[in-house]
């Protein structure tokens, strides 16, 4: 039987091991969940947010497991991962919060008529989670489409496999009922088989974006089965001339290495007006110098390992190309291990990129800034812009207007001001471009989550 097998990024020794699921294990998941789903559809909204808010609690109990976990399969700082178990608590919090206003029917009076839309959910959801924020980008889909009376097969990335576990416990635990949610390891050709399965209702996918065409299209095979894609980017920062200078810093530079740089809405391309560009650079490099790198499971590290064996070599191939073309290497550049344990990349500051460069085109995935200067808030638009992604786009100004008029010409799916690399669960998480397709949290969530149906009754 073949095995889904995880290494520990820092240790580099074998951190996870689990069968993967044969077809008789997945036709019996999937008749599970379809079952499960026809009677949950039937459950009264109190119900549902009884239990998830049940489910939001048992996974606080269990956070120091969790956490663990997450460091032992990622290699996300301790502290981080511990932080990651308190976000999921309030994404949910706010999905249990806003889920009877957002799933309430729509009515349309007319004088002998009764007219409404409702929402019915799509049956079983399956959501394959990304590893890098393993529980966040589950949790986007998980507790909503259960709120909105779906059941939900969870197979997550191969990389973090234990997180969808800790999910389907957890509402086994609050008392949900057989096959309301279930945790699955499969491979990547039964992960698409079970894309394009008749039972499966919807599928919710986050990762790269090779792996979106890849679901889209196994989901696209025999049917017209709808699909979320929350896929890549390559964000943008501008910091204008007038910017609170520090706080813009901070921020960019925490945008860019936070997680290891591992984030999907990390800062990957940052402009500077030219009036502060190399004051800015100066800063940037005398901040990235601070981060201490090591065993994530210690006090103090505030920078783990890199979570997939190749990724080293990517971000190397990057580094090395911007490097052979006339790119400034000011800080880092390479790959590492410390005191001889973990998969490690130094963080990286590079300027003098040429636009064509991969570091600038290709999503990155690691802490690498590259800084680049222009003249005007025209330029910072057009370079954003310049970009295959549209995920997300900063900008650092104390100009609540200038802000407002550069966002209208930002082609993606979240524009920030003075901050960068969050989300905000009472607004969609959206892209444009290649980043994505549908939305997730936020009262859209619950539409992509759902179909609308029409009654049009004549008394």
């Amino acid at each position: 039987m073949a095995h889904l097998i995880v290494d520990n990024p820092y240790t580099l020794e074998e951190s996870v091991r689990r069968p993967y699921a044969d077809d008789a294990a997945i036709d019996r998941i999937l008749n599970t969940a379809q079952a499960a789903a026809r009677t949950w559809a039937r459950s009264s909204m109190s119900d549902r947010i009884a239990l998830c808010t049940r489910v939001v609690e048992e996974m606080e109990a269990a956070r120091e497991a969790i956490a663990q976990d997450i460091t032992g399969m990622m290699g996300k700082p301790l502290r981080q991962a511990r932080n990651e178990v308190g976000g999921t608590a309030k994404r949910a919090r706010h999905m249990i919060a806003i889920a009877e206003a957002s799933l309430a029917d729509t009515v349309l009076p007319l004088e002998g008529f009764d007219r409404k839309i409702v929402r019915v959910p799509w049956g079983v959801v399956l959501d394959l989670p990304a590893w890098n924020y393993p529980l966040l980008t589950a949790v986007n889909v998980v507790i909503p489409a259960v709120l909105a009376g779906n059941s939900v097969v969870l197979k997550h990335s191969p990389r973090s496999p234990l997180c969808g576990d800790h999910f389907a416990d957890a509402f086994a635990r609050a008392g949900a009922p057989a096959g309301l949610v279930q945790s699955v390891y499969a491979d990547y050709p039964t992960t698409e088989r079970m894309a394009a399965d008749s039972r499966v209702g919807y599928v919710a996918f986050t990762g790269s974006v090779y792996g979106g065409h890849r679901i889209y299209a196994a989901a696209a095979n025999k049917r017209f089965t709808d699909v979320g894609l929350e896929l890549g980017g390559k964000d943008g920062a501008y910091v204008a001339p007038d910017a609170d200078f520090e706080k813009a810093v901070d921020g960019v530079v925490d945008g860019a290495c936070y997680n290891a740089g591992q984030s999907c809405c990390a800062v990957e391309r940052a402009y500077v007006h030219e009036a502060i560009y190399d004051r800015f650079v100066e800063a940037a490099v005398a901040l990235m110098k601070q981060y201490s790198l090591g065993d994530p499971m210690a006090e103090g590290v505030n920078m783990g390992p890199i979570a997939q064996p190749w990724h080293p070599a990517f971000l190397q191939k990057q580094i090395d190309q911007a490097r052979d073309r006339g790119a400034n290497i000011l800080l880092g550049g390479k790959a590492l291990s410390i005191e001889g344990r973990g998969r490690f990349f130094e963080p990286t500051l590079l300027t003098n990129c040429d636009p064509s460069l991969d570091v600038m085109r290709v999503e990155t995935f690691g802490p690498v800034l590259p800084i680049v200067k222009v003249r005007s808030d025209e330029e910072a638009i057009e370079r954003i812009n310049d970009s295959e992604l549209g995920l997300t786009a900063a900008i650092y100004t104390k100009d609540h207007d200038r802000a407002a008029k550069m966002s209208a010409q930002l082609d993606v799916g979240t524009v920030y001001m003075n901050q960068c690399d969050t989300l905000d669960p009472a607004l969609p998480w959206t892209g444009t471009k290649d980043s994505g397709k549908g939305a997730s949290l936020s009262a859209l969530g619950f539409l992509h989550l759902t179909r609308p149906k029409a009654i049009n009754f004549k008394l």
